[in-house]
């Protein structure tokens, strides 16, 4: 057995072992008006990312016209992306996500199925990069394009990452484990959020560059989507409680622990798939244009 592997397999037997570390929060549950989650973790981040953005469409507007290089479609789905993320992380999903099994599969699908797609949509690397003094640009350039080109390129070892960091997390133990060590818990949040921008940037080359193979890309997304679909289907029908962490809590917001794992699944099966499909479709459009072109 390989170092990495037993490494891995130790990890999660940890993972098991504290699955009954996780008290319950201390103090009264949240309410929608109460929800905040207000962490210089997240919302530094997320403002120098929106910053840094603003800026970069300023000065490409400014050079070159309004909707042009960036249409206002692709600003708007960055836009939409931030949004996404703030919902995710400050209010109110991750407030939630302590007492509902629910809520914290919601907040893991977005960071992993919805925000990536619509913040890269926007094309965010060019807009940042001009967005910087151009000693910082070129230098980012220099030392960040090849590594990223080939990250984009590498389909198969992103789809991979994708679907195990859905599975590694929702094991019971790990999320359990998650939820005592509030480290442990931001490295899951931003596992969940590299993995999603890994996936959908080699995605989306395949749908941008007319010689990146499209069917690739709609056999990565199927293989995805079932995955993420037979999990749900996993929560959704399991005749028991699979995170007794998530017992009490449940019940100090008003639900049920067994039909608040049973809509976690729901969330996951159904709704989640939406981008996955989304994208697919527009993937089977741009590769009959390409053939009809050719032909």
């Amino acid at each position: 057995m390989s170092r990495s592997t037993l490494r891995c397999l130790l990890l999660l037997v940890a993972c098991a072992a504290t699955s009954a570390i996780a008290a319950v929060p201390e103090g009264p549950p949240p309410t929608l008006a109460s929800a905040w989650t207000l962490s210089p973790w997240t919302l530094l981040p997320l403002f120098v990312l929106a910053a840094l953005y603003v800026r970069g469409l300023t000065r490409l507007w400014r050079r070159a016209g309004i909707g042009r290089g960036v249409s206002r479609g692709e600003a708007g789905a960055f836009a939409a992306g931030v949004l996404t993320l703030l919902l995710a992380m400050v209010w109110p999903l991750d407030a939630f996500a302590a007492y509902a099994l629910s809520a914290h599969v919601a907040q893991h699908m977005t960071l992993l199925a919805l925000a990536p797609p619509l913040l890269l949509a926007g094309r965010p690397w060019s807009l940042v990069a001009s967005a910087l003094p151009r000693r910082w640009s070129a230098r980012l350039h220099r030392s960040l394009h090849r590594p990223l080109s080939a990250l984009a390129t590498a389909l198969a070892p992103a789809a991979v990452v994708h679907g195990a960091t859905m599975w590694l997390w929702h094991l019971p133990g790990a999320t359990s484990a998650a939820l005592a060590d509030t480290a442990l818990h931001r490295a899951m949040h931003a596992s969940f959020l590299i993995a999603g921008i890994w996936f959908w940037a080699a995605v989306w080359r395949r749908l941008r560059a007319p010689d990146a193979g499209a069917v690739g890309g709609l056999v990565a997304l199927v293989a995805v989507m079932m995955q993420m679909g037979f999990l749900g289907a996993l929560l959704t029908f399991a005749p028991r409680l699979l995170y007794p962490v998530y017992t009490d809590r449940a019940l100090l917001i008003g639900l049920d622990p067994l039909r608040d794992q049973q809509l976690a699944g729901l969330l996951m099966w159904v709704p989640s798939g939406v981008p996955y499909i989304v994208v697919g479709l527009w993937l089977v459009v741009a590769l009959l244009r390409r053939m009809r072109h050719r032909g």
